[in-house]
């Protein structure tokens, strides 16, 4: 292509404007898979969840199934989910304990390792070799303080490098805990939504609906998270570079220099987690973390940490998705643990507020797609105004379209790579 060409992604992709089409096109949807789910890295599930040796729980890659095991000799392994012999799921359990796995169509069986150790009447299989038959696998596997991330790619960036200053909101995360840990433990809610998996990622780090999109919550709840989101917040807007963005309330939390403010609350009514907190830190460390909180952050392109619970997107179809979602634990801190479940269960669970009032935003913009005009998107929001911070990272206002504009940037170099 010469220098007068105009590349494909030039049209759908411009600078503050996308084509609808992105979200509705299935040629599209198909090319995402190969370029992006089945490229980088994807967040599959947390080391606590598979805790014992021979335990496994059903994950995904993308519309993919993948079973992730610990193995029988205490390996996180990532196996696909599929036969090697017709393609059946060889399982359908969510969760479990087992050392194999057998087909139910024909009774092929496999160790936890993804190895063929028999078939059924297997003097029909004379000279076949079964080191050559096992589960596929995950070609590269890496966790990062107990999130595990798989590639479809054998070789590429290391997970380190993928997810490069978007690193410090997971340190953050675990900081918050008096043990520098946190556990997946409490059970994950499903959402299916009819929408196009990007309006899910954009969604995460917008900052400018939650003002009109939840205020019926904040104010019902006399939430003070929704002063993070007006016109005059302080709170900013972050691009971490690879599709990473968030949203930082910290310089609002600052203000306030309040412990235990970010999570609605006092260090007086959590006695026991501020002790244990001043144990773990000292006093001086424990009120700084304390006084940030946790994160909110889009880990592209499935992980969403949203301060309190952690959200998984799976695209099943250019049409619909589906949004897992759990409470966070913290390791050791059983008095917080209990309001992060409640607090979880009263926003995104099947009565809570906040996920429904997204969701139903999320397929109003994907019928919005069948209208033809206007064809492009418009992401100019706060333009202007974006400046680089400290460490060189793209930030902007809390409300401004900066992360949506960072995602789509990463998203066409992927989609343009060959």
């Amino acid at each position: 292509m010469d220098g007068n060409q105009i590349s494909r992604w030039d049209e759908l992709i411009r600078p503050g404007m996308v084509h609808g089409s992105l979200y509705s096109d299935e040629a599209i949807f198909k090319e995402e898979m190969e370029k992006i789910w089945f490229t980088t890295w994807v967040y599959i599930g947390h080391e606590s969840e598979v805790p014992e040796k021979n335990d496994f729980v059903t994950k995904s890659l993308g519309p993919m199934p993948v079973l992730m095991v610990r193995d029988s000799n205490g390996k996180i392994q990532l196996l696909l989910n599929r036969c090697p012999h017709r393609g059946n799921a060889v399982c359908v359990q969510e969760q479990g304990n087992r050392a194999r796995f057998t087909c139910p169509y024909h009774s092929w069986t496999f160790s936890n390792t993804g190895d063929l150790i028999n078939y059924a009447f297997p003097e029909g299989y004379e000279g076949v070799d079964k080191s050559k038959l096992g589960l596929g696998k995950v070609a590269r596997v890496a966790s990062y303080r107990g999130f595990v991330f798989g590639s479809m790619a054998a070789e590429g960036p290391t997970l380190e490098e993928h997810l490069g200053g978007a690193i410090r909101t997971i340190d953050q995360l675990c900081d918050n805990s008096p043990t520098g840990e946190i556990e997946i433990n409490a059970g994950y809610l499903k959402h299916r939504t009819r929408a196009n998996w990007k309006f899910i990622l954009e969604n995460e780090c917008d900052g400018y609906h939650p003002a009109f999109v939840h205020s019926s919550i904040f104010s019902v709840s006399s939430s003070a998270i929704g002063d993070l989101y007006g016109d005059k917040a302080v709170a900013v807007t972050r691009a971490f570079g690879n599709g990473h963005t968030e949203v930082d309330p910290r310089p609002e939390f600052r203000r306030r220099d309040a412990p235990m403010s970010w999570f609605g609350t006092t260090s007086e009514r959590l006695p026991e987690y501020t002790k244990q907190m001043n144990e773990a830190y000292g006093d001086r460390r424990a009120r700084e973390i304390m006084i940030d909180g946790t994160p909110h952050v889009m880990i592209f392109p499935n992980l969403f940490i949203a301060e309190i619970q952690l959200f998984v997107i799976q695209p099943i179809s250019v049409n619909e998705s589906i949004q897992h979602s759990t409470a966070i634990q913290f390791k050791g801190a059983p008095d917080i643990n209990r309001r992060l479940r409640q607090q979880t269960m009263g926003s995104v669970g099947p009565a809570g507020f906040l996920l429904a009032d997204d969701t139903e935003m999320y397929e109003r913009n994907q019928r919005g797609l069948e209208i033809r005009e206007p064809e492009y998107l418009f992401l100019k929001r706060g333009e202007h105004r974006e400046r680089r911070d400290e460490d060189g990272y793209l930030i902007g206002h809390s409300t401004d379209d900066l992360p949506s504009r960072e995602i789509w940037k990463h998203y066409r170099s992927m989609m343009e790579a060959t």
